[in-house]
């Protein structure tokens, strides 16, 4: 079974930082499930099942947070005391939110117009300060340790994300 003190990085027996390895990943994933799988403790007493879909859920919990890029940041910045994940903190740049106001408004006109194109451009420019943001996390993170920097890339970062992720729905929705 698995040691519940550790964290999801060492869990994982990866480093603890922000550039993974994800085929590392995606091993430990299944090495760990193929221990820990409910299933397989199927016909032990009741108080071996429960820890082991306790287990289960914890390896589950650290897979989706190594695997995403926010939460792993998040997660690792929480590894040194800091909540970037705050909901109530809503704080960015001036400069970052007006430019984010002005794609969110072309995405909306563009979903409107049906102009598949023009939403493709501006998820390929999205996704590419995605890249961005994730080059300056890799460096502010693992490198430079800059955890205060480094916690407002991962909430514009996560800002960003999820315009992809709204950009990508009216793609397929002008796409049909």
């Amino acid at each position: 079974m698995i040691d519940f003190s550790r964290n999801h990085f060492e869990l994982f027996g990866v480093p603890a930082q922000f550039r993974v390895e994800t085929e590392a990943i995606e091993r430990a994933y299944r090495a760990l499930q193929a221990e820990v799988h409910p299933d397989r403790h199927a016909g032990g007493e009741d108080a071996q099942q429960r820890l082991a879909m306790q287990a289960s859920a914890r390896v589950n919990e650290a897979y989706r947070t190594l695997r995403s890029p926010v939460l792993r940041a998040q997660y690792l910045l929480s590894l040194h005391g800091i909540n970037a994940g705050d909901e109530r903190d809503t704080a960015l740049p001036i400069d970052f939110l007006e430019h984010q106001l002005e794609r969110r408004e072309a995405v909306a006109e563009a979903a409107a117009a049906g102009d598949a194109d023009a939403l493709d451009t501006m998820l390929m420019q999205v996704r590419s300060d995605i890249r961005g943001r994730e080059h300056e996390l890799e460096r502010l993170l693992d490198r430079e340790h800059d955890w205060p920097t480094a916690r407002d890339k991962v909430r514009e970062l996560k800002f960003l994300t999820k315009l992809a992720s709204d950009i990508d729905a009216a793609l397929t929705e002008a796409e049909a």
